[in-house]
């Protein structure tokens, strides 16, 4: 990563969490068990891409970034809801996220599960109140976020993940398509919605709309691909959270379909990809840091 880039990667992180963690749990109440379940997953720290991502899209569009501060907030729900879920044992079956032990671990798997589908509604009904954002603005929010949440996005990517596991387990394979396909829908929509929504918020233009789509679906595949390589080379210490599982699982990955050089090549490809899509924007230029660092980071 350039000196550049971790500079202005720094610098946005200094100054948007602090607009984003206080109000993480503030909508929880304090004394159900759900909420307590919600609550320390939410609060279990991360890198808050996500939320971060969205309110950087306000900043490249000129405008304020509390604009999209309710974006921000539900796409971090609903991105905590898909670790609780995927960490389960029905699912991933992991017992360390973010260094600590998982929500089921903590809280039982009853309650993890109702952790996880709280999150997710309260993304929702977090933004269908906000009412800084204009009725049509809303419901085009909800709907993208929905788009990317649901079947046609990152749930039906799980799914695809799932029936993946289960052709390598009987000693068959599937081809770097399909491959592109997971990603694109299991942790590319979210990643892509999070500068949607940052243009949704901002009531961007059809231009903006569709170079943020679309600098945001590279953004996304440029993360899992390196989420793949380092599950392949990083240490559980370095990513706080267990490593070499997809392996276990005898999931397909960018290493094991092109080999490290060629997951490398792939990732500075889309990543290529994500920065010209960004670059006509008004004010891309921390987007654009924020593209090397997801290529380039270590955890």
């Amino acid at each position: 990563m350039t000196h550049s880039a971790d500079t202005q990667v720094k610098a946005d992180l200094a100054r948007l969490l602090p607009l984003v963690e206080p109000r993480l749990g503030a909508r929880l109440p304090q004394n159900e068990t759900v909420a307590k379940a919600m609550a320390y997953s939410l609060e279990a720290g991360g890198k808050r891409v996500r939320p971060v991502l969205c309110m950087l899209t306000a900043e490249a569009l000129g405008q304020h970034p509390e604009r999209a501060l309710s974006c921000a907030l539900a796409l971090e729900y609903i991105h905590t809801y898909s670790l609780i879920h995927d960490d389960l044992p029905a699912m991933d079956n992991d017992d360390l996220r973010r260094g600590k032990p998982t929500c089921h671990v903590v809280f039982g798997e009853g309650q993890a599960i109702l952790a996880g589908d709280g999150l997710l509604t309260e993304a929702f009904q977090l933004l269908a109140e906000d009412a800084s954002l204009s009725p049509q603005t809303r419901v085009e929010a909800i709907a993208a976020l929905a788009e990317a949440a649901g079947w046609r996005g990152m749930v039906g990517g799980q799914s695809l993940d799932l029936e993946g596991e289960i052709l390598t387990q009987s000693g068959q394979s599937y081809d770097l398509p399909h491959l592109q396909r997971i990603h694109r829908l299991k942790t590319g929509a979210l990643l892509r919605a999070s500068l949607e929504l940052g243009g949704i918020a901002c009531e961007a233009d059809a231009t903006q709309r569709e170079a943020l789509r679309r600098g945001g679906a590279a953004l996304g595949m440029a993360f899992q691909i390196q989420d793949d390589i380092l599950d392949a080379t990083s240490t559980t210490e370095a990513m706080g959270k267990r490593v070499g599982k997809d392996q276990d699982h005898g999931k397909i990955t960018y290493p094991r379909l092109m080999g490290l050089d060629g997951a490398r090549r792939a990732l500075a490809e889309v990543t290529q990809q994500a920065i010209e899509a960004l670059s006509p924007l008004p004010h891309p230029g921390s987007l654009i840091a924020w593209a090397h660092y997801l290529a380039e980071r270590t955890a």
